[in-house]
């Protein structure tokens, strides 16, 4: 059975523990079996909240029947984090904050990373390969990290305007080749998709066989069924590639308003994937 989760940054950049269980509330009353989370809407810094606090996040969503399926947005915070920056200080300090999102993601019960934070990896004076070295090095360093904690960090394919490095499946999943560590791994994203050359569906059938995450949402930055991205072609190319994995809605314009898009959107992708069920 397909599950189908939605990202917590949809119903507030802030939010405090009661704000996350309102919400989690919510979602759990639309339909969904999880949430994704973005770090940045409880603290400026993962490392402020303190096993009782990371608890409590778990078990409220435990207890509304939810699942944390996914950590996103992962260095928009603190300020100066830097994935591949040529200043070692920062590429360190940012290396040292992965890990703390690691143990993070762990101590919530989120199994997957997804490492998207366009701000965050823009190229310094156009330096392509040596931004990929230090990328390669820095998830590199990670992945015993990862392997510990049994989490999995999925780099993010970010197309031109977004970002301009890491624009493409194919790119990103070269770089996961070339790190070759089983923690390391694929996801796609909708909107990146329909960036791509290839069709979504063509783009899914020639990688989807190796991802292990997905985010639904339309070429137009809006939640599925707000535009004209075709999620019922979609459905069916993860159905032919055997996807067994989490569906989550992650809209960056948030119309007509969270609550609305969270029910409409989801009863969309409810009708697009119940074609090939």
């Amino acid at each position: 059975m397909t599950r189908f989760a939605i990202c917590n940054e949809v119903f507030g950049e802030r939010q405090n523990l009661d704000d996350w269980r309102r919400i989690c509330e919510f979602v759990a009353s639309c339909g969904f079996a999880g949430i994704e989370v973005a770090p940045f809407t409880f603290a400026a810094s993962v490392e402020a909240l303190d096993m009782a606090a990371r608890r409590d996040l778990r078990t409220i969503a435990r207890d509304c029947g939810l699942e944390i399926c996914a950590l996103h947005w992962l260095l928009v915070s603190p300020p100066g984090l830097h994935l591949h920056a040529k200043d070692e200080a920062t590429r360190l300090r940012t290396r040292d904050y992965l890990q703390a999102l690691i143990d993070f993601a762990a101590d919530l019960g989120a199994p997957i990373m997804v490492l998207g934070s366009n701000r965050q990896r823009f190229l310094e004076d156009g330096d392509f390969s040596g931004a990929w070295t230090r990328t390669s090095e820095t998830l590199g360093a990670v992945a015993p990290y990862l392997a510990a904690r049994d989490v999995i960090l999925c780099p993010e394919a970010l197309p031109a305007p977004d970002c301009d490095f890491l624009q493409t499946a194919a790119e990103v999943a070269r770089l996961v080749a070339q790190i070759n560590h089983p923690q390391i791994r694929l996801m796609l994203d909708a909107k990146s998709l329909s960036a791509e050359v290839a069709s979504p569906p063509d783009t899914i059938r020639t990688f989807g066989r190796d991802i292990v995450h997905f985010h639904a949402n339309d070429a137009n930055r809006r939640a599925p069924g707000y535009g004209d991205t075709d999620f019922f072609a979609i459905a069916h190319a993860l159905h032919e590639v055997a996807y067994e994995g989490w569906i989550s809605i992650e809209p960056f314009d948030y119309w007509p308003d969270p609550q609305t898009l969270a029910r409409e959107s989801l009863a969309h992708l409810k009708n697009a994937f119940a074609t090939v069920s």
